[in-house]
């Protein structure tokens, strides 16, 4: 997903990085996990919804829903 390598580069300048492992293209759902200092950071819940989820659903059709796990 080119829409992720644009995110990238942001997690990892904080010491993160994000692993897609699942697009449910019947749902519009994708399912990532933050890992290194993302996965620990209390603000990982906000990094997901205000910036992961909204770009997603602003750069690509279908997108409904990002979610950690």
């Amino acid at each position: 997903m080119a829409t992720i390598e644009v995110i990238r580069p942001a997690l990892q300048a904080d010491g993160g990085d994000i692993v897609v492992k699942d697009v449910d293209e019947q749902t519009g759902v994708v399912t990532v996990e933050l890992v290194g200092a993302c996965g620990t950071c209390p603000a990982s819940t906000v990094t997901m919804k205000a910036g992961i989820e909204r770009i997603l659903r602003d750069r690509v059709e279908g997108v409904t829903e990002v979610i950690a796990v």
